[in-house]
């Protein structure tokens, strides 16, 4: 085990570059050899470099290893969209892929400032350790490793589709990447009022800030951002193609139904929780 944190964010960008690496060179063998669609080969390939992770996990006991996957493969996927592509016109494409890098170093920073070393391991992975015992091996790769990965690649799938197809900007298109960059902006937000009442010590409840209106405004910008960078390829692809937005409603139930209720039960083991859950909405 790692306990150095230099070392360990080390290890782990290494892990990612090979990751990459390894994706890379599938979908660009998938597409020049056997001709497979974009879709198809960027997906694979997104599996790929999602197993690389899964198998360092492995060798590091700690699924943790998969925790910056999150916000590392939307701005890969989408840059290797757009370098693939020789469009006309390229403004909805680097917006949508601005909005997303934008998000994704940010929500990458914040996943850094947090990283102590292989020590640590995200509580709710060690939840399910505990809980499903022998069966862990297989929870670990679809439901920590899996399963995420597939939720972010239909996320990203709007975004992927309107610049290989080189949709044309829309005025709309502005109004809902807007959403989106404002969504990250109030994410980070919201972690920075959260470090600052961890560091404070105060204990109990936060209600101030973005928090005072909400138990979960993280989540809740991390929902909106989907909507947003859905929405806006949509527009721009054309309505009829509104079954592209699955990605962002299966990012909205898996934060409605899993993420919330697992955080919200273990906040209830605090004194005084009935009560704010009462008083606080869940997300806005």
């Amino acid at each position: 085990m790692i306990k150095n944190r230099s070392t360990s964010l080390a290890v782990i960008i290494f892990v990612y570059f090979l990751a990459a690496f390894c994706g890379l060179f599938t979908y660009n063998y998938l597409t020049d050899i056997y001709s497979f669609s974009y879709q198809l080969s960027l997906f694979l390939a997104d599996l790929l470099a999602t197993i690389v992770v899964f198998i360092f996990s492995l060798i590091f006991r700690n699924a943790s290893v998969y925790d910056p996957y999150w916000s590392v493969q939307p701005p890969v996927i989408l840059g290797l969209a757009l370098a693939k592509v020789d469009a006309d016109n390229p403004l909805l494409g680097c917006l949508l892929f601005a909005a997303v890098l934008f998000w994704a170093l940010r929500l990458t920073a914040n996943w850094i400032y947090n990283f102590e070393s292989f020590e640590y391991q995200d509580w709710r992975y060690v939840m399910l350790k505990e809980k499903t015992g022998k069966f862990y091996p297989f929870v670990n790769l679809m439901g920590i490793h899996m399963f995420p990965t597939c939720v972010v690649y239909l996320c990203v799938l709007p975004a992927v589709t309107a610049i290989a197809e080189k949709a044309a900007f829309q005025p709309l298109c502005l109004l809902f990447v807007i959403l989106s960059l404002l969504s990250a902006v109030f994410q980070g937000l919201a972690d920075i009022q959260m470090h600052r009442f961890r560091a404070s010590g105060a204990g109990g409840f936060i209600r101030t800030g973005l928090w005072k209106h909400g138990r979960h405004p993280n989540y809740a910008c991390e929902i909106l951002m989907w909507w947003g960078i859905g929405l806006a390829s949509v527009a721009a692809l054309g309505w009829q193609r509104f079954y592209l937005l699955a990605g962002a409603l299966v990012n909205t139930l898996m934060f409605l139904s899993i993420s919330i209720p697992m955080a919200d039960k273990r906040q209830s083991r605090k004194p005084g929780f009935a009560e704010y859950k009462k008083e606080t909405r869940m997300l806005f």
